[in-house]
């Protein structure tokens, strides 16, 4: 029933409505006992920004509520209704089988959900069929899927990354985080060249794009070497210092993705007794060792036009609006009967991305980000040691020449994911990134194709995780 049915005055303003302050505070106030029941959009919305306080006992106390939240308390969405208010799009936007495939998903869940659930139901459940038409356009390995989303939380994939990649469900990953193999550092890192290097690197980050979530982040820690690019010549003279991270950035920005931030690792204090130049303490001599590395973050924004639900209300009577970044796609609710317009009368304003991070029933406590570590990475210039891999008897007990520190994949879990979301690291080693994943209530995933410390890493994760059952595939 409108307001106006009710003897409250309005007037018209475009396709909504507007009430004088008073009359609405008097019509809440004389409807404190919530004996009516409003169903949902049969009422003319009332501003959520009306930010009116008034005062109502309750149990004798007086408690302060705006009208606007009093109203909202009383309308009810839910799974039928979006299905029957949304036909018009929904008809438009899906095929007849997706629109089938929709109406079995929600068959599931009880016509007594209402409301926020309702709508976060709704949207994820059409979003579900939008990335399902997105992923059928590639054929993956539909047993290595299957292996990747049983229910074992650290999963251990020999192979080369490349051809791991090549296998998965597009967009099925929800953070990478890695340190590659440096450019001829290392006995199992040896190219050519280093143009052979950045390409083979190119094609595993080409992969990963699509592998990748759409708006989710790369975590990508690389540090400088010196060493011949083998380009010109193969002599001594032709060492110097390969600023790689600057390559990478190049090669993953033209790769789809968007550059975001350069985080400093400080390693610590220098301990090395390089570069002294026997002693030969005169001009043009001298040179620092390099003691820190990059930790590069890149989004991912593949940009989608497709129409998604306004997060308030749950309609798909949405205008496109500008992209909120490059390849973010935002919408803005026209649905007049929404529950959240601005002063000015406008629509919600939303895109995928900040859906995915403003959702309330996301933040729970499994998902808090501890003071330690926000205080710890508040700075781009963070200071930790590197990882002692060689124990006192003289042997490597991680399995890997250049142990991965906890520090960054554990920053980057927290930072960029939720509980119970798949961490892949395509250059696993001794596998740090997955365990520090399982111990934070994610999936760990990590591909390895160098086994020759096979028995050591597997000691290595069962110690870590008092226990487990390991669980290997093979690519």
């Amino acid at each position: 029933m409108a307001f106006e049915k009710k003897g409250l005055p309005c007037i018209k303003v475009g396709s909504s409505y507007r009430y004088n302050k008073s009359d609405v505070l008097e019509w809440v106030s004389n409807n404190q006992a919530d004996e009516y029941l409003l169903d949902y959009f049969e009422t003319q919305q009332i501003s959520e920004n009306l930010e009116i306080q008034f005062s109502y006992p309750i149990n004798n106390q007086v408690k302060n509520t705006s009208p606007s939240q009093k109203i909202k308390n009383n309308y009810q969405i839910t799974i039928p209704y979006l299905l029957r208010h949304n036909k018009e799009y929904l008809d438009k936007l899906l095929t007849q089988h997706e629109l089938h495939e929709l109406q079995t998903l929600l068959s599931k869940y009880s016509k007594d959900i209402q409301n926020e659930e309702a709508v976060r139901i709704f949207s994820d459940s059409y979003c579900a069929i939008l990335k399902k038409r997105y992923q059928s356009e590639y054929e993956y390995d539909i047993k290595f899927d299957k292996f990747l989303n049983n229910s074992n939380n650290l999963k251990i994939i020999w192979g080369d990354c490349y051809k791991a990649l090549k296998k998965m469900k597009s967009e099925s990953i929800h953070l990478m985080v890695t340190s590659p193999p440096y450019y001829n550092a290392r006995e199992y890192s040896k190219w050519e060249n280093l143009n052979n290097y950045l390409e083979d690197m190119r094609l595993i980050i080409r992969e990963s794009y699509r592998v990748l979530d759409n708006h989710r982040v790369w975590v990508f820690n690389v540090g400088d070497v010196f060493d011949n690019d083998n380009l010109k010549t193969k002599s001594v003279w032709g060492k110097r210092r390969l600023p790689l991270g600057s390559y990478f950035i190049k090669i993953f920005e033209e790769e789809g993705f968007e550059f975001v931030d350069d985080i400093i690792w400080d390693k610590g204090e220098v301990e090395s007794q390089r570069h002294k130049n026997g002693g030969v303490n005169y001009p043009f001599y001298q040179y620092p060792i390099n003691c820190y590395e990059h930790i590069l973050i890149f989004h991912k924004h593949r940009l989608d036009i497709n129409k998604i639900p306004c997060p308030i209300c749950g309609s798909l009577n949405v205008n496109g609006n500008t992209q909120s970044e490059i390849g973010v796609q935002s919408w803005e609710c026209k649905n007049d009967k929404c529950l959240e317009r601005s002063p000015h009368n406008r629509g919600k304003r939303f895109s995928l991305r900040s859906n995915m991070m403003q959702d309330i029933f996301k933040r729970k406590t499994e998902n808090i980000i501890d003071e330690f570590t926000l205080f710890k990475w508040r700075r781009d210039i963070v200071k930790f040691p590197p990882v002692i891999k060689i124990d006192q008897n003289g042997n490597n007990r991680l399995g890997n020449s250049a142990p991965f520190p906890k520090d960054i994949p554990e920053m980057a879990i927290k930072f960029f994911s939720y509980d119970g979301e798949k961490v892949l690291d395509p250059f696993a080693g001794s596998f740090t990134t997955a365990i520090v994943a399982k111990k934070l209530g994610r999936i760990g995933i990590g591909i390895e194709i160098n086994k020759n410390f096979e028995s050591v890493i597997k000691n290595h994760i069962i110690t870590e995780l008092n226990g487990i059952i390991l669980e290997e595939y093979f690519v």
